[in-house]
C-alpha cells in the first residue's frame, strides 16, 4: 500500500510539474478533489522543488554559468563558497547537502554543509539560529563536533565544521550485531556530549543515528549541534505531520526522514521541549541498538505519531534479544523513553552517570572473569523501515572476515609458527613489564569523589563521605603523598582525563569509586588508574551489608595501600586498621554531617553540627565526631556570623573531649591549636598544638596552614611561607589555602607576590570572596583605591554581605577623599550592627579609615573584650601603622600577647 501511495504522489507530482505554476491550483483542486492530505503531500514537494530550485541558482562566487545544467548543477567541485573551495560532496538531506572543502586562508579541510534557502527565507528564525550556532561555538568538547565557523556568501548560509574520518552510527547498525560494551560505549560518549550541552543551556533537538559519527578509532561525535532550531515550526505546523515530514524529505521511495522517529512526546505535539526531550532521543537510539529496530513504530507518518503518542510502551529488550539483557539496562531505557517527561530521567548527567555505572559494572564482571551479554538481535535487518540517512559517507574499509580463528589458522600453517611466536613475546614483555611495575611504588596518589550511582540524591552524603574517609586513612601513612578533599572535589561531577588530573594535581596515581546501594546491600566498585597512560592498575568490588559499612573503610585503605606497593610497618597497618566507631548508625550521622560541613556556608555548618551531636549521642566515645565538631563551631566565629566567646568554650568542650578519648588523634590537635591562636591568644600553647598534630599526621594540609597562621601572625615570615607552600602542595587546588598564602605573603609585604597569587586563585574559581577581600587589601597599601573598591565589593557581594569587606570598603572610600560616601556606608553598617554580629575589629577599621581615632580604639577594646578572632591581626595590619605611638594601642597589643 506504501508503494501505491507514494506511485500516486510521484505520478501526480510530475504532471503538476508539467504544468504552468498558475494551472497547477486547478489541476489539483480536481486530482485530490477527495483526499486533502495528498494534496498536501503534493503541495510540499512543489514548494521543496522550487526552493531547491532558488538554492541551485544562487551558485557561489567564482561559479561559471556553464556548471548549472538545467535547475541543477552538474558539479560544484573547485568552486568557491566564502574562502572554501569545494573538494567533493560528502552527502545529501533534508538539512542541506554536505562538501568536504578547503580552507583557503586556514590550509585545512572541513566538512562544509551549505543551507536549503527554504530554511533560512524567514528572517527571524534565521536570527535565532545565529544566536544558538554562536552559543554552540563556544562548546568545546571532545565528543561534539568543533563548528569553526557559521557564515553567509552570496546568500548561501554554510556552517563549516572539523572533517572527521568515519561512519555514522546508521552505518555501524547496518553491519554486524553490536555488542553490548560497543552500544554502552558510544550511549557514554552521546550522553556525555549532551551533557556538556545542557550544562551551557543548548538543546540538540534531533539525536538520531544519522547525527552520531564513529571515528575509525570508536571515538563518537555528535553533528548539527543547533540545526534543529532553524527547522523549528509552529505548533500547529508541527500538528501537520505529514506536511511537516514531507518538505524534509530526500531519500528514497517510500522512506520517511528519521527525525520523526526520534521525536519527544512533546516534540510531536509542538510544545516547548526542554533537555529532557535529547534524553528520550538518546533512549530511542540505544533501544536501537541493541534490538535492530525502534521502540516505537509505524507503517506510516500517522501511525508513528500514534505509537509516540500513545500510552503504548515500547516491547522489552528480551524480546529482540537472543541472550537477556542486563535488568539495569532495561531499567535504563525504559526510564529514558518515560512518556511523561517528569516520570523521564531529569538531567543528561544522570543518564549518563547510570550508562557509566552500568558499563563499568559489565567490565568489573569481565575482570572478574564473567563474560558480557552478547545480546543478539533475532532480527536480520537492523532497523525499521521508517529512516532517511541525512549524510552519506564514503563505505568504511570491508570487514574482516567472520570465519572462526582456528578454521583460518588452519588454512595457514605459516600463520600459525608466526601468530605462536607473537604470543610469546607478548607473554614474555607482559612478564618483565608485570616484574619491574611490581617492584614499583606508588608515592602520590588522588582519590576522586566517589560516584554516587544509587540515583539517590539523598545518597550523596555516603559516597562523598566514604571518599574524605578513605583520604583521611591514607593520608596518616608518612611516605605517602595524598591529594586532599577540597582539591579532588573540585573534579566531581567532571569528565576529565585521569592523565590530565594527574598532572594537575602531580600525583602518579588515580583512585575512581563507584556507590551502589540497593536495600540493605551496598556494593562498591574500585579502579586504580595510572596517572601517566590512563591504564587500570587494579580494580576490584567489594559487596557488603549496610550493617558492615565501618569495617568497610578500613578494609578498602589497607587494599589500596597494598596495591601501590607501600611498606607498611606495624605502626602503619595500626593507623589503616583503626575504627573510631564500631556503631554504623553513628559512622552515617558522621558521614552526613561531613557533607553539610563541608559546603562551608554558615546554614549548612550550622546544619552539620545537628548532626555531629546526634553521631556523639549514638556513640559517646566518638572521637572523630566530637573533632570536626569543635572545627565546626569555631569556624562560625571566623566567618563573623557568630561572637567568638559564644563559639569558642563549645568547640573547646568538644575538642577536649575528642582528645580526652583519643590523644593520637592528629585534627583534634589542630582544632586545638586553632583555638588557642584564635581565641586564647596563646601562641606557645598553640604552636605546640600544631606540632604534636604534624608529628601524628605530616600530611593534613589543615595543620600545615594552620601552622603557618601563627607563624605569620607573630611575623616569623621566613617559617611561616615554607609551611604554607606545604599545605599548597598537599592541596593545590585548595581555594582558602591558595588565598592565605597571599596573605601571607602581603603582611610580609611582598605586594606584587602577593597579587600574583590571589590572581591564580581566582583563575581557579572567580567566584572566590576571600582572595578579592584579600586584594583589596593589597591594593589599598598600593594607594589603588579604585581598584581596591572594586573588589571589596565584589568580596561583599559574593560573600552576602562579609562585615571585613564592607569595612575595607570604609576605609579605601575615606582614604580616596570620598568621606562623604564612607560615611554613608559606615552608618548602614552600625545599622546592621543593630541586628546581626558585626565583629569590633570591623568597626575599628572603618574609623580609622576616617581617622577618628578614639572611635577606633573604642572598638578596639570592645574587640578585645569580646575576644574577636581578627585581633590577631593587629601585629601585621599595616593598616593600623598611624596607631603604633599611640600608648593605648601599645598596651592593648601588650595584652593581647604581641611585644609592642
Amino acid at each position: 500500500m506504501r508503494d501505491e501511495r507514494w506511485q500516486q504522489i510521484h505520478r501526480l507530482f510530475q504532471s503538476a510539474l508539467e504544468l504552468a505554476p498558475e494551472r497547477r491550483r486547478t489541476f489539483l483542486d480536481e486530482a485530490c478533489a477527495s483526499d486533502s492530505a495528498l494534496r498536501r503531500e503534493i503541495e510540499t514537494l512543489l514548494v521543496a522543488h522550487k526552493e531547491a530550485e532558488s538554492f541551485i541558482e544562487k551558485p557561489a562566487i567564482e561559479v561559471d554559468a556553464e556548471i548549472i545544467a538545467g535547475p541543477r548543477p552538474v558539479s560544484i567541485e573547485g568552486c568557491l563558497i566564502g574562502h572554501y573551495e569545494i573538494i567533493r560532496q560528502l552527502g545529501a538531506g533534508g538539512m542541506g547537502e554536505v562538501y568536504l572543502a578547503s580552507d583557503t586562508r586556514m590550509s585545512r579541510h572541513v566538512a562544509l554543509k551549505l543551507l536549503p534557502t527554504y530554511f533560512t527565507q524567514d528572517k527571524q528564525r534565521v536570527r535565532r539560529f545565529q544566536q544558538e550556532a554562536r552559543a554552540v561555538l563556544a562548546l568545546n568538547h571532545p565528543n561534539i563536533i568543533t563548528i569553526y565557523e557559521v557564515g553567509e556568501a552570496n546568500s548561501i548560509h554554510y556552517i563549516a565544521t572539523e572533517f572527521i574520518e568515519g561512519v555514522m552510527l546508521r552505518e555501524q547498525m547496518r553491519g554486524a550485531q553490536m555488542h553490548l560494551h560497543k552500544v554502552l560505549d558510544i550511549a557514554v560518549q552521546v550522553a556525555s556530549a549532551l551533557s556538556a550541552a545542557h550544562q551551557a543551556s543548548i538543546i540538540h533537538r534531533d539525536i538520531k543515528p544519522e547525527n552520531i559519527m564513529v571515528r575509525t578509532d570508536g571515538y563518537v561525535k555528535v553533528l548539527d549541534f543547533g540545526l534543529a532550531k532553524l527547522t523549528e515550526r509552529d505548533a500547529t505546523a508541527l500538528l501537520d505531520a505529514e506536511a511537516s515530514t514531507v518538505a524534509k524529505v530526500k531519500t528514497e521511495p517510500g522512506m520517511v526522514m528519521g527525525t520523526i522517529n526520534y521525536m519527544s512526546p512533546e516534540q510531536a505535539r509542538g510544545r516547548e521541549v526542554d533537555a529532557r526531550t535529547d534524553i528520550w532521543s538518546l533512549g530511542v537510539v540505544l533501544y536501537e541498538m541493541i534490538t535492530g529496530r525502534l521502540p516505537f513504530e509505524g507503517s506510516s507518518v500517522g501511525e508513528m505519531f500514534a505509537s509516540i503518542l500513545s500510552e503504548r510502551e515500547p516491547a522489552p529488550l528480551a524480546r529482540f534479544t537472543r541472550d537477556a539483557a542486563p535488568a539495569e539496562l532495561e531499567r535504563i531505557i525504559a526510564k529514558a523513553l518515560r512518556k511523561d517527561r517528569d516520570e523521564r530521567y531529569q538531567t543528561m548527567k544522570d543518564l549518563l552517570l547510570d550508562l557509566k555505572s552500568l558499563k563499568q559494572e559489565l567490565e568489573f564482571e569481565i575482570r572478574l572473569g564473567r563474560s558480557a551479554p552478547e545480546l543478539k538481535s533475532q532480527s536480520a535487518s537492523p532497523t525499521s523501515g521508517q529512516e532517511a540517512v541525512v549524510e552519506t559517507i564514503p563505505e568504511p574499509t570491508a570487514r574482516p572476515t567472520s570465519a572462526p580463528l582456528t578454521e583460518r589458522i588452519a588454512r595457514n600453517k605459516t600463520g600459525v609458527i608466526i601468530i605462536a611466536s607473537l604470543v610469546l613475546l607478548v607473554a614474555a614483555t607482559a612478564a618483565v613489564y608485570f616484574y619491574h611495575s611490581r617492584k614499583a611504588t606508588i608515592d602520590s596518589i588522588a582519590v576522586l569523589p566517589f560516584v554516587n550511582a544509587t540515583a539517590d540524591p539523598n545518597m550523596e552524603y555516603l559516597s562523598d563521605g566514604l571518599t574524605e574517609s578513605l583520604i583521611d586513612s591514607l593520608s596518616q601513612l608518612p611516605k605517602l603523598n595524598v591529594k586532599a578533599r577540597s582539591s579532588v572535589f573540585r573534579y566531581k561531577g567532571k569528565e576529565i582525563e585521569p592523565q590530565t588530573i594527574a598532572s594537575e594535581l602531580s600525583v602518579q596515581a588515580i583512585l575512581n569509586g563507584r556507590v551502589v546501594q540497593r536495600g540493605d546491600n551496598l556494593t562498591l566498585y574500585l579502579s586504580l588508574v595510572d596517572g601517566r597512560s590512563g591504564n587500570q592498575i587494579w580494580g576490584t568490588q567489594y559487596n557488603r551489608k549496610q550493617t558492615d559499612l565501618v569495617t568497610l573503610e578500613s578494609e578498602v585503605a589497607r587494599d589500596v595501600a597494598s596495591k601501590l606497593q607501600a611498606r607498611l610497618s606495624g605502626a602503619d597497618e595500626q593507623r589503616l586498621a583503626k575504627n573510631y566507631t564500631e556503631n554504623t548508625e553513628a559512622y552515617q550521622l558522621y558521614l552526613q554531617g561531613l557533607y553539610h560541613w563541608n559546603k562551608l556556608s554558615p546554614p549548612e555548618i550550622r546544619k552539620s553540627m545537628e548532626y555531629f551531636q546526634q553521631a556523639v549521642e549514638v556513640d559517646p566515645n566518638y572521637a572523630q565526631a566530637y573533632a570536626v565538631m569543635g572545627r565546626a563551631f569555631f569556624s562560625l566565629a571566623l566567618t563573623g556570623d557568630a561572637p567568638a566567646q559564644e563559639v569558642f568554650a563549645k568547640a573547646r568542650e568538644a575538642t577536649t573531649k575528642a582528645l580526652k578519648i583519643d590523644d593520637t588523634l592528629s585534627e583534634a590537635h589542630t582544632t586545638f591549636g586553632w583555638i588557642k591562636f584564635f581565641n586564647d591568644w596563646d601562641w606557645s600553647g598553640s604552636e605546640k598544638e600544631f606540632q604534636r598534630a604534624l608529628g601524628l599526621n605530616p600530611n593534613l594540609a589543615e595543620t600545615s596552614i594552620a601552622y603557618a597562621h601563627l607563624l605569620a601572625f607573630t611575623g616569623r615570615y621566613a617559617e611561616a611561607m615554607p609551611m604554607a607552600e606545604r599545605a599548597r602542595e598537599l592541596d593545590p587546588l585548595n581555594l582558602r589555602i591558595n588565598a592565605l598564602e597571599g596573605q601571607f605573603l602581603f603582611y610580609a609585604e611582598r605586594y606584587d607576590d602577593s597579587l600574583i597569587r590571589l590572581q591564580k586563585t581566582i583563575e581557579l574559581e572567580p567566584s572566590f570572596w576571600l582572595a578579592h577581600l584579600f586584594i583589596a587589601r593589597v591594593y589599598i597599601e598600593k594607594k589603588m583605591y579604585g581598584e581596591a573598591i572594586t573588589e571589596a565589593t565584589k568580596a561583599r557581594d559574593l560573600s552576602n554581605g562579609n562585615s571585613e569587606a564592607i569595612a575595607l570598603i570604609i576605609y579605601a572610600l575615606a582614604k580616596s577623599g570620598k568621606r562623604d560616601e564612607a560615611e554613608a556606608v559606615l552608618d548602614e553598617l552600625k545599622k546592621r550592627a543593630a541586628e546581626r554580629y558585626v565583629p569590633p575589629y570591623c568597626l575599628a577599621l572603618s574609623y580609622n579609615g576616617l581617622d577618628e581615632t578614639d572611635q577606633a580604639m573604642a572598638s578596639l577594646e570592645k574587640g578585645f573584650e569580646q575576644r574577636d578572632v581578627r585581633m590577631v591581626f593587629l601585629k601585621v595590619e599595616p593598616k593600623w601603622s598611624n596607631l603604633r605611638s599611640d600608648a593605648r594601642f601599645s598596651d592593648l597589643l601588650r595584652r593581647v600577647g604581641f611585644a609592642p
